[in-house]
């Protein structure tokens, strides 16, 4: 098991130092795995609010039930409350959808053999996470602000 461990990290270094790649080569190839761990890293921060979203929606989904058995009369006078309750699940709902939908598109070894191509694409990939984050949180944050009022 040593032996193998030993001939891995040998191969590893040889490899590594012997990159016949040019300088520019090297830096755009560096410049692309930058930028790769950043769209990596916003999949990584979108991720970790999943659980989040999905316990949003059913607290959301569960406040529009409770309001629908209330006496006619109360449920006139929360029409405006359900209306945002109703509006928030829909961006809870869309901010899944943007994340699993960025998630089936997102091709991690696009261009891989045209580096000015595979920057450019993870540049556009790395904007569309942000966006999808930016709707995860800001349906997340809307979701708990109105959940904390009372029709």
């Amino acid at each position: 098991m040593k032996k193998l461990l030993g001939f891995a990290i040998g191969t590893f270094l040889f490899i590594a130092c012997n990159n016949s790649g040019s300088p520019k080569e090297n830096e755009a190839k560096s410049n692309a795995d930058s930028l790769m761990n950043e769209v990596m890293e916003g999949h990584n921060v979108g991720m970790s609010k999943m659980s989040k979203l999905n316990e949003a929606q059913k607290k959301v989904q569960h406040a529009i039930d409770s309001l629908s058995k209330l006496p006619m009369e109360q449920r006139k006078n929360s029409t405006a409350y359900k209306m945002q309750l109703d509006s928030i699940l829909d961006r809870l709902k869309y901010a899944n959808y943007a994340m699993d939908r960025w998630m089936e598109e997102f091709n991690m070894d696009s261009a891989s053999n045209n580096e000015e191509m595979r920057f450019k694409y993870l540049e556009s990939e790395k904007i569309k996470i942000a966006k999808v984050n930016e709707a995860m949180l800001s349906s997340l944050q809307k979701a708990d602000s109105l959940l904390k009022q009372k029709p």
